[in-house]
């Protein structure tokens, strides 16, 4: 299979070109001398990135390798040809295997404590000192990252009850110390302002949501150069959340407050030169394939287009470690009718998606 990929062939911020090829499934600007099977014209770009996603995730819990499957071809026909896991209690290896699915980077499952995260989602570690180890084994479980729960409102609280950081700080040190050591990444979950400086103390290599980051933290998360996603979908459902909330009036206000401020704050990161990343927090209660509407929230929010898709392509790629357009490398493009880093909307309507050299799927 010979593919003629033409129009505007986006590499990266800096570098188009009008042409390139699919040749044995890979990427050449060299014109081949035979004739191709198929000609894709547009605007072709690096296969998009959903950088937190649980595949492998319902609302309530893991589930069957068949779901699993569904879930991947959802992200795939979006345009989504590599995910990041950002926690999952089902065992997804499995989807290396295949060809026809995304390419998937696992963080093994959400370390948190007992009755500090939602049921049957996390691993749940009975003392805050089995951190560090718990960290060695999911780093060598997963694709070299790890997924740390650092906030969940604590209910022993009662009335008083409202988010509160999961580890000592020291622990927390020593636990991304570890991860680091494996050769492997940390990722955090939090909603709370009070987790925030001891993550950046540690050391941590990116951060889920940061709803609660106050000008100052975001200063620090600006100077350390770490990676927010923002996962507005999810923020978006807070008022909900809230209002299931009724018997701890601490923690429902918290919540109302971090949906209200949810705009300026991703504004606020962008501004202060913050890598917002694009994840639609897919699994639990966010169905999959949902990308363009992710990336159709940070734009309301304020951000450039063309931030926002560079964000959902070729940067966050690069980030990962994974080629983009690139001569040699695996096909793994997505071709638009029109130029989504001119119009946002247009990212709900690929024309064509190629994964290792095939058309699997498009209009």
């Amino acid at each position: 299979m010979v593919l003629h990929l033409r129009g505007t062939v986006v590499l990266d911020d800096e570098r188009e070109v009008g042409e390139a090829w699919v040749v044995d499934g890979r990427i050449t600007f060299e014109r081949p001398p035979s004739a191709p099977d198929a000609v894709l014209e547009g605007w072709i770009l690096p296969g998009l990135v959903d950088v937190h996603c649980h595949i492998g995730l319902a609302s309530d819990g893991p589930v069957d390798d068949g779901t699993a499957e569904k879930q991947a071809l959802e992200d795939r026909d979006s345009g989504v040809l590599l995910v990041r896991d950002a926690g999952s209690p089902a065992d997804t290896g499995w989807v290396h295997e295949r060809d026809d699915l995304p390419r998937l980077i696992r963080a093994g499952r959400h370390l948190a404590r007992p009755k500090r995260y939602l049921r049957h989602y996390g691993r749940e570690l009975e003392s805050v000192e089995d951190l560090p180890d718990a960290v060695r084994e999911e780093a060598a479980r997963g694709d070299g990252w790890v997924k740390l729960v650092a906030d969940w409102i604590d209910r022993d609280l009662g009335a008083d009850g409202d988010l509160r950081p999961l580890w000592p700080a020291d622990v927390l040190a020593d636990a991304v110390a570890a991860a680091h050591a494996a050769g492997a990444r940390v990722t955090a979950h939090t909603f709370a302002t009070e987790s925030l400086d001891a993550l950046l103390d540690a050391g941590v290599d990116c951060l889920e949501h940061a709803t609660g980051a106050t000008p100052d933290q975001i200063d620090r998360i600006a100077a350390a150069g770490i990676p927010v996603t923002a996962t507005l979908l999810q923020i978006a459902q807070f008022e909900a959340i809230a209002a299931q909330g009724s018997r701890y009036p601490l923690f429902a206000a918290r919540m109302r407050g971090l949906h209200a401020h949810r705009y300026e704050l991703v504004r606020d990161l962008h501004d202060a030169g913050v890598p917002v990343l694009v994840g639609t927090d897919a699994g639990g209660t966010i169905a999959h394939g949902r990308i363009a509407d992710e990336a159709a929230e940070l734009v309301r929010a304020g951000l450039p287009a063309r931030d926002v898709v560079g964000a959902a392509s070729w940067r966050t790629r690069a980030w990962l470690g994974v080629p983009g357009i690139a001569e040699g490398e695996s096909a793994d493009v997505v071709v638009f009718g029109a130029d989504p880093r001119a119009e946002i909307g247009v990212l709900a309507a690929p024309t064509a998606v190629v994964l290792r050299g095939a058309v699997v799927a498009g209009r």
